[in-house]
């Protein structure tokens, strides 16, 4: 299945959103301390479940399988996130 482009620029201009909403939330609380690193650490997961998605996309061919596969991506995405927040493990 080939990307429109318009659907891969909406996937990135989401990604570009999930940056941004720590960046606003340190305007108005001392909750949220990220710095460089936390922003670039971020950004490169994004990039990578991006286009980890978008391989899956690209190279499955039944809706079955490409929904498993965005499945599994997303709950690696969320099983890193949640580890670095916080330090599960």
């Amino acid at each position: 299945m080939k990307i429109s482009k318009t659907l891969r620029v909406t996937y990135w201009i989401i990604a570009v959103f999930i940056l941004l909403v720590p960046a606003i939330a340190m305007q108005f609380t001392n909750e949220v301390n990220w710095g460089l690193y936390d922003f670039l650490l971020m950004a490169a997961l994004l990039i990578v479940t991006g286009v980890a998605i978008e391989l899956a996309i690209r190279m499955t061919v039944q809706n079955r399988y490409r929904a498993a596969i965005i499945f599994a991506i997303l709950l690696a995405f969320l099983m890193i996130w949640a580890e670095l927040a916080v330090g599960i493990i």
